[in-house]
C-alpha cells in the first residue's frame, strides 16, 4: 500500500477483539519497525516493554484505563542516559514519538489496530513494571484486531487546509 493511503486509512481503534490474540510474527514485525525507526544521531535510546500475558495485561490496566480490550500493549520508553539533549529539548521523547508512529503504521499494515493513549500514568508504569530510574515511559500503545463495528472518530478525516499549517 502506498504510504499516504496507509496514513489516511489508519485510525485510532478504541474497541478491540479481546479474544483474538496477535500472532508472534506480527508482534515481531511491529518490533522490527521500532528497530529501524530514525532517532537523533541514531542513538536508539528507546526501550519497549511488550505486555501480553494475563499478568502483564493486568499491569497494563493499572497503567491506563484506555486499553479498550486490546490483548497486547506496548510501553515505549527511553533511556535518559542515552539521548541527545539540546536545551531545552531531550530527544528521547521525540525519538519515542517517531518509534511509536512507526509501530502504529506497521500494525495497521499488518491488519491490526492501535491507539496511542496519552491517558497513562508514567510514574505508575515505572512502579508496576519495576523500571530502572533511567528509563522514562513516553507512550502506551494498545494493539490488536479491531472489534466488529470499530470505526474512526467522527473527526478522523477533518483536516486543516495546508495553508493553515505553513508559516
Amino acid at each position: 500500500m502506498a504510504f499516504l493511503d496507509l496514513a489516511k486509512e489508519r485510525f485510532s481503534v478504541r474497541q478491540f477483539n479481546p479474544d483474538k490474540p496477535v500472532e508472534k510474527e506480527k508482534i515481531d514485525a511491529i518490533l522490527e519497525s521500532a528497530v529501524i525507526a530514525p532517532t537523533a544521531a541514531n542513538m536508539q535510546p528507546h526501550k519497549i516493554k511488550v505486555l501480553q500475558t494475563a499478568e502483564e495485561i493486568a499491569m497494563a490496566d493499572q497503567i491506563s484505563p484506555c486499553r479498550y480490550g486490546a490483548p497486547l500493549a506496548f510501553l515505549i520508553c527511553y533511556d535518559k542516559a542515552n539521548t541527545i539533549k539540546r536545551d531545552p529539548l531531550d530527544a528521547g521523547v521525540i525519538d519515542c514519538s517517531i518509534v511509536t508512529t512507526h509501530m502504529m503504521l506497521e500494525a495497521w499494515d499488518l491488519g491490526l489496530g492501535s491507539v496511542w493513549c496519552l491517558a497513562f500514568d508514567a510514574a505508575k508504569a515505572a512502579e508496576v513494571l519495576k523500571l530502572p530510574d533511567n528509563i522514562v515511559p513516553v507512550a502506551f500503545l494498545p494493539v490488536g484486531y479491531a472489534a466488529d463495528g470499530a470505526v474512526p472518530h467522527e473527526f478522523h478525516t477533518t483536516y486543516k487546509p495546508l495553508s493553515d499549517l505553513l508559516l
